[in-house]
C-alpha cells in the first residue's frame, strides 16, 4: 500500500521519487516552519498518500517535542519512511538545496551592494526582520505561553538573560524554564497514539545518541584548536538548542557569530531580512552566515560546513527518538518538562527582539514606522513573508533616494 514504509525496500526510482517531490517543496515553500508542515500535509497526506492524517500527526507531535528544526526534521522522516536511509538524505536535500543556494548567491552579492539604493534595500531587510521576529513572538506566545504560568516562565527567561547575556544566559533560561514546567504545570494524560511506521534499530538509535552527546560535549572542549572546530562548535549548539521554531536560532546564531565577531550585526540582520524572503528551511539562514564570516573557512567552504552543522543535531536526535517516541511522549512528566521549556524559548526569543533586531535595526521614526507597517501586513493583511521582504527591500531603497 501507498502509505507502507518502504525503508526496507529502498530503489533508485523511490529515491529519485523522494528527491523530486521536496525538491518541489523547497522552490515553493513560503512562510516558515508551520507552513511547512501544512504544504507537507497537502503533499504526502492528501495528494500522494504516503501516509494516512494520525501517522503524520504523530510525526508532527515527535519533531516539535525534540529540539531542531521541525519541518526538516518531519522531512527527514518521511524520506527515511519511504526509501530509507537515501531517501532521508534525498528529503533533506531537496528540501533544503534551493534556500541554501539563494542565500550563498545573497551573500556572494553581499560586497557588491554598495551606493544609497542598495544600503536602503539593506536597511529595509534589516527593519522587516522587526516585524518577523515580532509576528513569531505574539505567536509562539499565544500557543506556548497560554496561562499564568507559562508567561512568568517566559517572563522569567528574560530576566536570566538580562542578568546572564549570551549562550550561557540561554541555556540558563531553557534549563531553568524546564525545572519551573516540572515543578509548576500540572502534567496531563495523554490519549492513545499511533505507532510511527519508522524502523530504526536500536543500534542505529543508540549510535545517534552518542554521536550528539559527542559533538554537544567534546566540541567545545577542542574549540580553541582552530577556526573550523570553532565554527562546528557554534553552529552544533544553536541546531541543538532550537525549541518551539525555527525563529529561535535566532538569538543562537547570534550568539555564536556576531558576538563572536565573525559576523557584523549589519550583514547579520541583512542576511536575516532575506532568508525570510526565499523559500524552504529558516536554518538556510547559516549557510549565508558560513560564506559572509569574516574568517576562514568562509565562501562556499564555509556555507556548507555551516549548513551540515547545523542540521545535524537536529537529525540525530530524531533517529535516536524514533524508536523510543510512543513511551517517552505517554509520560506526563515529560510534557510538563517541554512545556516550562517552551515557555522560556518564547521569551529568548522576545529578548531576541530587542536586542539585537530592534536596536541595530530601528534609528528613527521612518524606521519604527516601516517596521510597524510589515507587522500590519503580515499580521492583519495575512501577507505572504516574502512579498512583505520584497516590499520593505524596496520602500528602504526608496526612502534612502528622498533622503
Amino acid at each position: 500500500m501507498a502509505d507502507q514504509p518502504a525503508q526496507d525496500r529502498p530503489s533508485k526510482a523511490s529515491t529519485v521519487a523522494v528527491f523530486g517531490a521536496f525538491l518541489k517543496l523547497g522552490l515553493t515553500s513560503f512562510g516558515g516552519p508551520i507552513a511547512h508542515l501544512g504544504y507537507f500535509r497537502t503533499e504526502f497526506v492528501e495528494r500522494r498518500r504516503w501516509l494516512d492524517d494520525a501517522t503524520y500527526a504523530d510525526l508532527v507531535a515527535l519533531c516539535q517535542f525534540l529540539p531542531g528544526p521541525a519541518s526538516s526534521q518531519v522531512g527527514f522522516a518521511l524520506g527515511l519512511m519511504r526509501a530509507g536511509w537515501l531517501g532521508a538524505l534525498a528529503a533533506f536535500i531537496g528540501f533544503t538545496l534551493p534556500s541554501a543556494l539563494l542565500l550563498l548567491a545573497f551573500a556572494q552579492m553581499m560586497p557588491l551592494l554598495s551606493g544609497p539604493i542598495a544600503t536602503g534595500a539593506i536597511n529595509g531587510l534589516k527593519i522587516v526582520a522587526v516585524a518577523i521576529v515580532a509576528q513569531a513572538v505574539l505567536g509562539m506566545a499565544r500557543s506556548l505561553c497560554p496561562d499564568r504560568i507559562r508567561a512568568s516562565i517566559a517572563v522569567g527567561a528574560v530576566i536570566c538573560l538580562a542578568a546572564v547575556p549570551g549562550v550561557l544566559g540561554m541555556l540558563g533560561a531553557i534549563a531553568l524554564g524546564a525545572l519551573a514546567g516540572a515543578a509548576l504545570i500540572r502534567p496531563e494524560r495523554d490519549v492513545a497514539h499511533t505507532s510511527l511506521s519508522i524502523t530504526v534499530t536500536q543500534g542505529q538509535s543508540i549510535g545517534a545518541l552518542i554521536v550528539f552527546a559527542g559533538l554537544i560535549a567534546l566540541l567545545p572542549l577542542l574549540a580553541d584548536l582552530s577556526q573550523l572546530i570553532a565554527m562546528l562548535d557554534g553552529f552544533v549548539r544553536a541546531g541543538a538548542l532550537v525549541f518551539g521554531g525555527g525563529h529561535v536560532v535566532l538569538p543562537l546564531l547570534e550568539a555564536e557569530t556576531v558576538a563572536r565577531g565573525w559576523v557584523s550585526t549589519d550583514a547579520f540582520l541583512a542576511g536575516y531580512g532575506a532568508t525570510q524572503a526565499v523559500p524552504g528551511p529558516l536554518f538556510t539562514f547559516a549557510t549565508y552566515l558560513g560564506a559572509v564570516q569574516g574568517p576562514a573557512p568562509n565562501g562556499l567552504v564555509g556555507a556548507v560546513i555551516a549548513s551540515l552543522a547545523i542540521f545535524a543535531p537536529g537529525f540525530l536526535i530524531l533517529i535516536a527518538a524514533l524508536p523510543h517516541w510512543a513511551q517517552l511522549r505517554s509520560q506526563p512528566a515529560a510534557q510538563a518538562v517541554m512545556r516550562g521549556a517552551n515557555a522560556a524559548v518564547v521569551g529568548v526569543l522576545g529578548a531576541a527582539l530587542y536586542d539585537p533586531v530592534f536596536t541595530a535595526a530601528i534609528g528613527d521614526l521612518g524606521d519604527l514606522a516601516l517596521a510597524l507597517a510589515c507587522l500590519i501586513l503580515l499580521l492583519i493583511w495575512s501577507c505572504p513573508p516574502w512579498l512583505v521582504v520584497l516590499s520593505a527591500a524596496l520602500t528602504g531603497a526608496a526612502m534612502a533616494m528622498l533622503g
